[in-house]
């Protein structure tokens, strides 16, 4: 559609105004013709003046002051001579001057050439006016308060094609700027989703370490106890715990490639579903109301689907404290048929959010997180003018297995 759009503006519309000034300036004065003079010298007359504007009008694009002194001196030259056989003119054939002038009003941006086409444009006038003087037929067909007559109105023609160019030139800025923030936006999303995926890649990595963890201690328990076990059992417990201790070296260098400088704090728990009480009361100590109804059992849940909800809860909460100051949040999370779901959502805020808050980043974040998981986020305004964060994760039997290594 946008390239329709531009193949539009580009292309076919330019020439069908082209095309409809053409028609128009070209039937007006044969229309009125007929009420000026009805002789076959004026007919031919004006016959040769239509046929040079419609073959330079076309070009008012490129070429506007060369097509308005081309017009100017064709009408000159007609009226001068028509005077001087005795034949007139419509004045309908001076609204090709009005769209020449209009033209130079619209595409001419140098002022050199303005001012080329305004004091060309005048010494043909003045130089015509003399000739008509000096040839005329009779003193009916000299030119004089009349010309200036029909010329005054000309100079407005200049300036609505002068207004216009202003427009376009505003209007082309406007869609510049638009799409200088709208890029700045993209890159700003592109930005936070790259730093969601490397903190989502040290959060995971420390579950993970945390998992390997509990596998190595299990399998040295088992080697303490190599007494009881089968030979083959020993060997392979002591493979088991070898490879879990090479495999948590490994994850200890990749999470300090992933750590930046300022971000080398020594490892911690990550928060879970535990946690979420504390969260919940840090938000109200806040001033916020929030409303928790959580009926999913914190262990039986993998740690990256605990920590997934944790930081949705922590984000969504952050995000109405700003948009939605002094509106009550509810949280709900519960297990549904394989799947957990987080919802969380507060009604139009009771106060307006102060101006300026919030650049839309933590939408982009919690998207990364759920697609990590391969669930499902939704996040909108509700139909009552609140919002709504509702988060769908997946609990496969081999995360809940995952989950009580």
């Amino acid at each position: 559609m946008r390239e329709y759009s531009s193949w539009w503006r580009s292309g076919w519309r330019p020439r069908g105004v082209d095309a409809g000034l053409v028609v128009l300036t070209l039937c007006a004065p044969l229309l009125m013709q007929s009420s000026a003079d009805v002789s076959a010298r004026a007919w031919w007359l004006l016959a040769g003046c239509e046929v040079v504007v419609a073959v330079v009008l076309p070009l008012r694009r490129r070429l506007p002051v060369a097509v308005f002194l081309v017009i100017t001196s064709a009408l000159v030259t007609g009226v001068v001579w028509g005077a001087a056989v005795g034949v007139r003119l419509s004045l309908l054939v001076y609204l090709s001057l009005a769209v020449a002038l209009h033209s130079v009003g619209s595409y001419c941006t140098s002022r050199p050439r303005t001012w080329l086409a305004v004091l060309g444009g005048g010494a043909v006038v003045a130089v015509g006016s003399w000739i008509n003087h000096m040839t005329a037929f009779s003193a009916e067909y000299q030119g004089s308060s009349d010309v200036f007559a029909v010329l005054a109105p000309m100079p407005l023609a200049w300036a609505t094609g002068f207004a216009a160019r202003i427009h376009r030139a505003n209007l082309a800025a406007t869609e510049r700027r638009v799409e200088d923030v709208l890029g700045e936006q993209r890159l700003r999303e592109q930005q936070a989703a790259q730093q969601e995926r490397v903190r989502i890649a040290r959060e995971m990595h420390d579950v993970v370490a945390h998992s390997l963890t509990l596998l190595v201690v299990r399998a040295e328990t088992l080697r303490a106890r190599g007494g009881e076990l089968p030979e083959w059992a020993r060997t392979e417990t002591d493979g088991l715990a070898l490879a879990g201790r090479q495999a948590g070296g490994e994850l200890r260098d990749l999470l300090r490639v992933l750590r930046g400088p300022d971000d080398a704090a020594p490892l911690r728990p990550m928060p879970g579903l535990g946690d979420l009480p504390d969260l919940l009361d840090r938000s109200r100590a806040a001033g916020a109301r929030v409303d928790a109804r959580i009926e999913a059992e914190a262990d039986a849940l993998p740690r990256p689907v605990q920590l997934t909800v944790y930081r949705i809860v922590q984000e969504s909460l952050t995000n109405a404290r700003r948009h939605a100051p002094g509106a009550p949040v509810r949280v709900t999370v519960a297990e549904e048929a394989g799947r957990l779901r987080c919802e969380v959502v507060n009604p139009r805020p009771a106060e307006p959010a102060p101006a300026g808050w919030g650049t839309g980043l933590g939408l982009v974040s919690m998207r990364e997180r759920v697609d990590t998981l391969g669930g499902e986020l939704r996040a909108g305004p509700t139909g009552e003018g609140g919002f709504q964060v509702v988060a769908t994760l997946p609990l496969s039997p081999m995360t809940r297995d995952a989950a009580g290594v």
